[in-house]
């Protein structure tokens, strides 16, 4: 015992250690199994401790640096939705890939509140309904000129063809997706519908002019667009002509939706505004009777948008086409004229009309056509040589 006290001595001194006043109670001493357990404690407290703090730091480092897509996605949406432009602006290209169906009704969008909230400038969309080239497009770019900003173009040809316009010319791209339109036949009034909805994408299109590869101007741009905006009529003719032309192609199977003192004849060559494109547009109603019942010798494209549009609205329509043809050779087709046809006195009686008037507005006029038809290839040289005497462009 007494080595043991002395051992413990020489040891305190050698280390300068104050004596422990609990060394001699041995029941009172701290386990030294108690002693590493509570080391290894504190030790996996203080890891665990460090581990969280790194875990943490890189998560919000992470965070921090990757950005959250939701704030963004809504306020690219409210952007959207903040201007006005994205909902007005026409198409970059009439190319696309919607259907009839879609384009109806996507065309058939209209504003409920009347007048517009934006500065509105209204054209004119000249439609051209083509199975190929448009031999009479020089003449057109020279009637053009110098008025971009009132005036749209839209082809409708066969799907196999390709223009070839230079981009300078106002018919580049101007070309929509179409189908074959047979004469007289449902294809031909579908076209023409396809063409109007391609139009009606445009807000500015106020008014919209049918045309053919054979048609051409006989008066300037300004009087063309001063004639059709300031009218209060739309331009089609519509006329209940007795005899086997007429009432002859109507078909009793189309009672009672539409009677024989309804039935309507007209030229297809329309100009019309934008209201009533939208009624043809969007017609569910009689399309169907006209396609079941209207074949053959009927010429539904003479009969469909004439019938419709006076039943629903018959004091828009001037009742009359702006387009001049000529029946009188007889046949199922109009004359054709070639560059020897074309004298100052020829185009004198289509421009003044000799002493013929019409209706326009309250009054009466002599000027009665801005276009007219049928003219062969052949005579765009003449008609380009002596353009501004004929026509004054």
């Amino acid at each position: 015992m007494q080595s043991r006290v002395g051992s413990f001595v020489l040891l305190e001194e050698e280390m300068q250690i104050p004596p422990l006043k609990m060394i001699n109670q041995p029941n009172k001493s701290f386990p030294p199994k108690l002693f590493l357990i509570l080391l290894l404690l504190g030790g996996f407290i203080a890891f665990s401790y460090i581990g969280t703090y790194t875990y943490t730091s890189r998560y919000t480092t992470i965070h921090s640096s990757v950005p959250i897509s939701q704030p963004r996605f809504q306020f690219k949406c409210f952007q959207e939705l903040k201007n006005l432009g994205s909902w007005i602006r026409p198409p970059s290209t009439l190319w696309h890939e919607m259907n009839d169906t879609e384009l109806f009704w996507r065309a058939s969008f209209v504003p409920k509140i009347e007048g517009y909230p934006f500065k509105r400038t209204p054209k004119i969309a000249f439609m051209f309904l083509t199975r190929g080239p448009l031999p009479m497009a020089p003449l057109w770019e020279k009637f053009f000129k110098g008025y971009d900003n009132l005036y749209s173009i839209y082809v409708h040809s066969l799907p196999s063809y390709r223009p070839n316009f230079q981009r300078s010319s106002p018919f580049y791209g101007r070309q929509i997706p179409s189908q074959v339109a047979e004469w007289g036949m449902m294809s031909m009034c579908d076209a023409e519908r396809r063409l109007l909805a391609n139009a009606l994408l445009d807000f500015s299109n106020e008014y919209f002019v049918l045309l053919s590869e054979a048609c051409i101007p006989i008066r300037n741009f300004t009087t063309v667009y001063n004639y059709i905006t300031g009218s209060r009529s739309s331009f089609m003719g519509s006329f209940d002509e007795p005899g086997p032309f007429g009432r002859g192609r109507y078909s009793f199977k189309m009672w009672p939706l539409i009677k024989r003192s309804q039935w309507r004849k007209g030229s297809q060559w329309f100009e019309i505004n934008r209201q009533l494109a939208v009624d043809v547009i969007k017609d569910s109603k009689y399309y169907s009777t006209f396609e079941k019942f209207c074949r053959g010798d009927c010429y539904v494209d003479e009969h469909y948008f004439p019938t419709m549009l006076t039943m629903q609205s018959p004091h828009q329509l001037a009742n009359r086409s702006l387009t001049w043809v000529d029946w009188s050779r007889g046949g199922p087709h109009p004359a054709t004229f070639g560059p020897y046809d074309l004298t100052d006195g020829f185009f004198d009686l289509i421009v003044f009309g000799g002493k013929n008037t019409c209706a326009y507005n309250d009054g009466r006029t002599d000027l009665c056509y801005l276009f007219a038809r049928k003219f062969a290839p052949g005579a765009l040289d003449r008609l380009m040589e002596n353009s501004f005497d004929f026509f004054g462009f």
